[in-house]
């Protein structure tokens, strides 16, 4: 259970991760601010963006590598099901197959079947 919590977990933090380093600004965006041709970053605060950007991004990439060491440590602990395609020289035992419908015993001509 605590497995598929942290699977998700991991999944939000990635997408959001993705999505605070695609807002942000490029270190050449500055530039052009500075002589007029940008606006005010007045949005989140008289600092600007930056800060809180720069912050958020740096507590989600913790945490996706925190997660991820942690997933990792959990599953490399676990040993992987033996596959039936892993040995292909040792053949593999036939199995009765059981069918939904049932099979009778009486063959019926199709001739006495009524048209």
């Amino acid at each position: 259970m605590f497995y598929e919590v942290l699977i998700v977990v991991y999944l939000i933090v990635a997408i959001m991760l993705i999505g605070f380093v695609l807002i942000q600004q490029g270190k050449g965006a500055d530039m052009g601010a500075s002589f007029g041709s940008g606006g005010s970053n007045t949005v989140f605060g008289s600092g600007g963006s930056g800060n809180f950007l720069t912050r958020t991004t740096a507590i989600l990439a913790t945490l996706f590598f925190v997660i991820s060491l942690i997933l990792g440590n959990q599953t490399a602990d676990k040993e992987k099901d033996g596959d039936e395609w892993q040995n292909l020289e040792v053949p593999v035992t036939q199995q009765s197959i059981e069918t939904d419908v049932p099979v009778s015993d009486d063959t019926t001509d199709s001739s006495d079947v009524p048209n």
